[in-house]
């Protein structure tokens, strides 16, 4: 199924001022609807390089647009807002314990775990993926397969600008307890991040494996290992200690990855 006419009229609708034509707006519920069932995504991967469809986000800024606020009834639960929560029928693969909430227009792939969370309107959460408890994927966030986001991890969401690129977690990494990833930050394939990392677009990502530092921004590299440190900063006040991330070693080879996981962490004795 091809979108063309539905990102067509989207992108000659947006600056409207005026209300949005009756076809606008069933393609932007179209899109909503593409967007749930996974076959939209915001952020695409071509050749290693991930692009952000625009376009989509736009739509779900037409979504809000058009949308009233009103009770939204989920079970034994009311709320009062204009996107309605997801509504899981047990056919598709996703275990979602309760108090899990996941908004129209995120999808999340079979067999994934869902604890009690919070996955944004534009995020997309491949197979196979456990979303821990209180974790939080801000809208539009791009997560792979099989990749462990620990209790209270946080995901930061983006819709605006159009052109911001939004945090995208590839295959198999693991993401410590209370970590922030926000501002379109690319966490790598298996990388390990552990427990109270920040990292923000101009957050250090410094690697000290070798002789001499290799300072990356808005990257963690495939397989890194990555803990919390410091460095110091010269300021008219004084020097002080700032934030800052650093690749400690890389995750050992191994095809069986949950070994290959619990060996990094006795390795370099992380905190998740």
């Amino acid at each position: 199924m091809t979108f063309d006419r539905e990102k067509e009229l989207i992108e000659s609708e947006f600056t409207k001022v005026e209300a949005l034509s009756d076809e606008c707006v069933a393609a932007v519920e179209r899109v909503i609807e593409g967007l749930s069932q996974g076959m939209l995504r915001v952020a695409t991967n071509e050749n290693g390089v991930w692009t952000t469809q625009q376009w989509l986000k736009k739509a779900i800024l037409l979504y809000f647009r058009h949308q009233n606020v009103e009770l939204v009834t989920s079970g034994a639960f009311t709320y009062f807002d204009k996107i309605p929560v997801r509504r899981w029928t047990g056919r598709e693969g996703v275990r979602v314990v309760p108090q899990a909430v996941v908004r129209r227009g995120a999808y999340v792939g079979s067999g994934s775990i869902l604890m009690p969370c919070y996955v944004n309107i534009g995020a997309y959460v491949n197979s196979g993926t456990l979303v821990d408890t209180w974790a939080t994927v801000g809208s539009c966030a791009q997560v792979g397969k099989n990749v462990h986001l620990s209790g209270g991890v946080g995901l930061g969401g983006v819709l605006e600008p159009i052109q911001s690129d939004p945090v995208t977690i590839e295959d198999g990494a693991f993401i410590g307890s209370r970590s922030i990833i926000v501002e379109g930050v690319v966490v790598e394939k298996e990388a390990v991040i552990g427990a109270n990392v920040t990292l923000t677009a101009s957050t250090r990502i410094i690697d000290v494996t070798q002789k001499e530092p290799i300072i990356y921004r808005g990257r963690v590299p495939t397989r890194s290992v990555v803990v919390s440190g410091t460095f110091p900063k010269e300021f008219p006040g004084g020097t002080f200690q700032v934030s800052c991330a650093l690749i400690i070693g890389k995750r050992g080879q191994s095809t069986d990855q949950k070994t290959s996981l619990n060996e990094a962490l006795r390795t370099f004795q992380i905190d998740v």
